[in-house]
């Protein structure tokens, strides 16, 4: 949980251009010594995530998460349980709950991250029916394997949406009210989805070492920031949104995401693949489209190129896998596969298998 205050101070990359610039002016003769800022580039996983966490605005306060629920359905293979979440003591978050047949004591969990796509009535929903982008629904799949996993409507999507029938306005209203009010919509987004993960791993059915997280698009997008900053994050699966954000900015790509997506200062602080360094070594599966202008594929090979060497120093090269596939901002029948194999892999068999 982040400190209510950043405080001041150089960022993390002005102190990495400082000492760049002093080492040369050194090697000119152009100066005895430069000023060394008194505050310390965070070193430590820890401290780096403290710092990123200070970047998404003021938070709520973290209380446990409540849960209400509502009338079970049975579905071929699973039942399906309605909630309302306390999550963020604002406001009411509807979730789904699917609970295999097979599913038993200490079984793996996945915390399922919907997409945009500009499909704001969806939302949770998006685990029973899809997307128009994806191979079909993944409620069956995850059924099959005994995968207990947590679907919730994130802020302006699905129940949650301010005005029921105007979805961009009330994505970029609220984003508005919140800046006004030291809130950022991103940050209040990935708290919600950080305090469903925590019900998750408290559920009496769930494993929690064996908790993963899955999303494409802006889902995919939550994924590996929530991964980045919960350590307990098992494995994390992402689809179509690895975005390097000074690719993006290179290739002028910005007006592509939504309002929701930009979050003030970060990239004072941290890079697209500083934030995905403080995943490894934990297993990771990321897939890309070649042809995704939100997903430029020269960014996604700098975040590979930033992170593949933290498995391999780890002996887990293995355990990440950051690919590029001929298609747009979709999911192809061999993606769905990948992503299954992996699920099998890192979440379905038991850890001591």
């Amino acid at each position: 949980m982040p400190p209510k205050n950043p405080g001041a101070g150089p960022s993390r990359r002005e102190l990495l251009g400082a000492g760049a610039a002093s080492a040369a002016l050194l090697a000119t003769g152009g100066a005895k010594e430069a000023p060394v800022p008194e505050t310390r580039i965070p070193t430590t996983a820890e401290e780096r995530r403290t710092a990123l966490w200070r970047l998404l605005g003021d938070l709520p306060e973290r209380t446990a998460p409540v849960a209400q629920r509502h009338n079970p359905e049975k579905r071929d293979g699973f039942t399906l349980e309605r909630l309302t979440l306390d999550l963020n003591g604002l406001q009411r978050v509807p979730a789904l709950l699917l609970v295999p047949d097979t599913a038993r004591e200490k079984a793996p969990g996945l915390l399922y991250i919907h997409w945009h796509g500009g499909d704001y009535p969806v939302g949770k929903d998006e685990l029973l029916a899809g997307t128009r982008a994806m191979q079909g629904a993944c409620a069956p799949e995850l059924a099959k394997r005994g995968i207990v996993t947590l679907a919730i409507d994130s802020w302006c999507f699905g129940e949650r949406m301010p005005y029921p029938d105007e979805g961009g306005r009330g994505e970029s209203d609220t984003f508005k009210e919140m800046l006004w009010k030291g809130r950022v919509l991103f940050g209040m987004m990935l708290f919600d989805e950080w305090q469903a993960f925590r019900w998750l791993a408290e559920h009496p059915l769930v494993d929690p070492d064996r908790i993963g997280v899955f999303g494409m698009s802006m889902g995919a997008t939550k994924a590996w920031w929530l991964a980045a900053l919960e350590p307990r994050v098992a494995c994390c699966m992402d689809l179509c949104c690895l975005t390097d954000f000074d690719t993006l900015i290179e290739e002028k790509g910005l007006g592509g995401h939504g309002i929701y997506y930009y979050v003030p200062n970060l990239l004072k602080e941290f890079s697209t693949g500083d934030i995905n360094a403080l995943i490894a070594p934990r297993p990771r599966l990321s897939l890309n489209g070649r042809e995704d202008k939100l997903t430029p594929p020269r960014g996604v090979e700098r975040v590979r190129d930033r992170v593949m060497p933290l498995y391999a120093e780890a002996g887990k090269a293995d355990d990440c896998r950051i690919e590029l596939f001929d298609c747009a901002h979709e999911e192809l029948p061999e993606m769905r596969r990948l992503i299954l194999d992996w699920m099998d892999r890192h979440l379905a068999r038991p850890a001591n298998a």
